[in-house]
């Protein structure tokens, strides 16, 4: 590996020094990831237990939080990857299962539609900062297109008569809006309050993650042809 990837990221209000504890809230507050996932997986066996796609959304949420912690203890760039892949991984994974089991596309169409969908998003930064150079959300705006695809999938799964996914999809925009409210205002607050806002955006997350969670649990794989 090379040495650059050892070099110390530091980003947020919280962290004062490059030791392992200097972001405690940002820390610890990985743990609401696994108390997530842990409520995700009792209501996924009691659902059954034989829904893979679920259950592969209950294992990514659980890396999420381990891999973030590590990110705001270690806060070195190899750390970051292992924060932000496996985000990724949950988007796609679930921007993919929604459009098989909630809008009920062919295999086919749904892989292309979510690869459609991962060019946008890979590209969607570069665009924007051309754009709107001096308006970088504090490095938000790379998630403004899953909130958008949260808004655009809920309406159309009301459209298509899924009442509760997409009442469920909607309400996990709004409190993905919330998070990344927090999230872009953290160093902007420094001055004013030290510890910043960058914790609320790991528990409003972990809240958003739950709720598709859930909603994929509920929905079940009878969707899924």
């Amino acid at each position: 590996m090379a040495a650059s990837w050892f070099a110390a990221v530091d980003n947020y209000c919280e962290r004062i020094d490059a030791s392992f504890w200097s972001e405690p809230l940002n820390a610890v507050t990985n743990a609401a990831f696994l108390v997530a996932a842990a409520y995700a997986f009792v209501r996924w066996r009691r659902a059954g237990g034989s829904d893979g796609g679920s259950l592969w959304l209950i294992v990514v949420t659980a890396i999420v939080g381990i891999g973030s912690f590590l990110f705001h203890t270690v806060a070195e760039r190899w750390a970051l990857l292992a924060d932000v892949l496996p985000i990724a991984v949950f988007i796609y994974s679930y921007f993919l299962l929604a459009m098989r089991r909630y809008l009920g596309l062919g295999t086919t169409a749904a892989i292309a539609v979510t690869a459609a969908f991962v060019v946008f998003n890979m590209s969607f930064e570069r665009l924007w900062n051309s754009i709107f150079p001096n308006f970088t959300l504090n490095g938000s705006v790379g998630y403004l297109p899953a909130a958008a695809a949260l808004l655009v999938v809920g309406v159309l799964c009301l459209r298509k008569g899924e009442g509760a996914v997409g009442r469920a999809l909607l309400a996990a925009a709004c409190v993905f809006a919330m998070s990344l409210v927090f999230r872009s205002m953290d160093q902007a607050l420094c001055p004013t309050l030290p510890i910043g806002t960058h914790f609320l955006w790991h528990i409003l997350n972990a809240v958003v993650l739950g709720i598709l969670m859930i909603a994929a649990i509920t929905r079940g794989r009878g969707a899924d042809r």
